[in-house]
Formats: C-alpha cells, structure tokens, sequence
C-alpha cells in the first residue's frame, strides 16, 4: 500500500460504495503478507482462542493474549488499519474497559472491537470521547454464544430485526466508528448499511455492505469449523498461500463474494 489506511479511508471508501476487505492476522509474517495481497483492514481477533490455542470458544483468551498477538501483527503491518478485539469480560466496569483498550492501543491498535447492542452504548462512549474509535459488533456475537444458545441466525424475526437496526443507529450516535454484522440477513445489513453514515462490515451479512472480512483460516480452509457463510480460497490460488489472499480480496473488490450460497434469507 502506498498511503497507510484509516478510519478517514474507509469513510471515502464507502462514500465512494468501494469496497474495503478485512481479514484476522495473528503474527507479523502474515500481516506483511495480507498487506502484500491487498487488504485494507487487518483484525487481532479473539478468534485466536479457536483457531490458534484449540478451544471450542473465544471465551478463555485472555487480555495478554490479545496483547502479544497485537504486538506481533503491529510489526509485519505495512499500512493496513489495525482493529483489535477486546476478549471477553474485558470491558465489564468503565475502569477495566479504558485500562484494558489502552493496552491495545498502546500494543499498536488503532481501534477496537467489542461485542453487543444497546448495552455497549456507554461504553462506546467512553472510549470514543478519550480518542480511541471502536468497532460495535453486532448479530451474532461469540462472547455471548453461552446465551446465544449456539452459532445461530440472528435478526430474522420482525422484531429482531428492528432491535438492531435501532441498535446499530443507537451506537452510531453515541461514536462507534465502525460496524461489524455477524450472521445476519442480508435485507436486514443492506438496510442497516444504508441507514448510516459510518463503514458497516459484514461476515455472513451479505454483499451490500462496505467490507468483508473473513478469519485467515477460514481463507486457507483450514478452520475447525466452517459455517456456511466462508469460502476456501486456495483451490483457486497457483501461488499458495498468498494468492489464495489475493484471490479472496479480488473477489470482495469485484463483487463475486459473497456470492448467494454464502447468505441468508
């Protein structure tokens, strides 16, 4: 990349309706090499738990986890904007949540993500006003699958559907600077993505969105589990690894992922 990505690019991006593509990075080697292939946003996220340490859930990972993997990726980065999750429990009191973002930010992260709805509105506020941007991440929230009853739809119901897109304009006035929608109908992200200002990211949310991401793994089809809403991409790569990346942001730019089979009604 030429010029690093910011908050700033991804706002003309979606101005622009360019789309922008994401995808989770853990270590510097493959930061450098998403960077490479294209990517405008690199996430540390507590997939990490899943993908990397084995578990059956993001659950256990921990803020020294997230703090580690951050510094990693913030030393292969070569411009992408870098989003970090906040594990679980860490943003439970107003002390604990600026405590444990600044280490983030202070390990390279220049936003961070939390999950949830109406509940996060302070908390975003929070951190928005002491000049870190958050991330809201909503539908299908992980740290809440125990709730959850599992890794289900959400958003299909009238009623759902109407809490979070009220939600999500919720979280827009009180200063999230980024959306991510999980695991919801496509109708019901392409509304939300129209009713407002800032960039809304989508993983099982459909293509009228205004980025894409996707967990490394499930990029490379070597994730433990795979929902229906990923893609393995290196079956289509003659360069490996990194063509399997390029092949991935070549088809968010162009419009052919996600393509139907990947959404929902």
């Amino acid at each position: 990349m030429t010029n690093p990505v910011t908050l700033y690019t991804l706002q003309e991006m979606k101005r622009r309706r360019e789309k922008f593509v994401c995808i989770t990075a853990y270590d510097a080697l493959f930061a450098k090499l998403m960077c490479a292939a294209g990517a405008e946003v690199l996430l540390v996220g507590d997939s990490l738990g899943m993908v990397l340490q084995g578990h059956d859930s993001t659950l256990p990972v921990t803020m020294d986890d997230m703090v580690y993997h951050m510094q990693c990726v913030k030393r292969g980065n070569a411009g992408a904007l870098l989003i970090a999750d906040l594990p679980f429990m860490s943003y439970a009191s107003p002390a604990q949540t600026l405590e444990n973002a600044a280490r983030l930010m202070r390990a390279g992260a220049q936003m961070v993500k939390l999950e949830g709805g109406a509940w996060i509105a302070e908390t975003t506020r929070l951190l928005s006003e002491r000049g870190i941007p958050v991330c809201a991440h909503m539908g299908l929230t992980p740290q809440s699958i125990n709730r959850l009853g599992g890794f289900r739809v959400q958003g299909r119901d009238p009623d759902a559907a109407t809490t979070i897109i009220e939600e999500a304009k919720l979280l827009e006035s009180y200063g999230a600077s980024v959306l991510l929608l999980e695991c919801i109908p496509q109708k019901l992200a392409k509304v939300i993505t129209e009713s407002v200002a800032i960039p809304v990211i989508g993983i099982g949310a459909g293509k009228d969105v205004d980025g894409q991401i996707m967990v490394m793994h499930d990029v490379l089809g070597i994730s433990p589990i795979t929902p229906r809403f990923v893609k393995n991409f290196l079956p289509e790569s003659t360069a490996g690894i990194q063509g399997a990346v390029v092949a991935y942001v070549n088809a968010v730019k162009n419009g052919k992922f996600p393509a139907p089979e990947h959404c929902y009604d």
